[in-house]
């Protein structure tokens, strides 16, 4: 998979979004494949980590987010939704799970329904390894604030906005990646 082309692709006419969007995917992929290779024992597949953590947000340019270069139509909370839908068209099923599955610390049916968000009532929560570890090195890295990581403490503060599932999920990523 060249994702360098696939972003390129999506990305061809809106090079500040694009920039930030590769500052931010690049810090993420970073961070999981460091946590990967401190963790053999959980056997996590290395390459697809390294495509799908660059493509996780390739969605966010049909949003409207114009503070990270973004001025699509649609909300925000899509842009994992819309990612999905662009990377099966490109037949990267994998990676779509990924795209929609790393919002928060993924969202429930219930949760999409309680708070009436705009998204298929369906779960959209992480069940591989690999998507867990994207999701979890996601939370310590901000688009608009992309050469910072966040503490530990400011990621568990940011997640536990999302209700107290959000938080036990990331807590129990905690202890099964640091």
């Amino acid at each position: 998979m060249d994702v360098t082309a696939i972003i390129d692709k999506f990305y061809s006419d809106n090079e500040a979004g694009k920039q930030i969007l590769v500052a931010h995917s690049k810090l993420v992929t970073e961070k999981a494949l460091a946590i990967a290779q401190a963790h053999p024992e959980l056997k996590i597949d290395i390459t697809f980590v390294s495509e799908a953590a660059m493509l996780h947000d390739i969605g966010v340019f049909l949003c409207n987010a114009p503070s990270i270069g973004c001025f699509g139509i649609e909300p925000y909370i899509k842009h994992g939704i819309l990612g999905a839908e662009l990377l099966r068209r490109e037949g990267f099923e994998q990676h779509a799970r990924v795209c929609e599955r790393h919002t928060g610390t993924g969202l429930s049916k219930d949760s999409i329904l309680a708070q009436e968000l705009p998204l298929p009532a369906q779960d959209f929560l992480p069940e591989t390894i690999e998507e867990k570890l994207i999701c979890f090195a996601d939370k310590f890295f901000s688009k608009s604030r992309p050469t910072e990581e966040k503490s530990l403490e400011h990621a568990q503060r940011s997640v536990a906005k999302f209700g107290k599932d959000s938080l036990e999920r990331f807590n129990e990523w905690c202890a099964l990646f640091l």
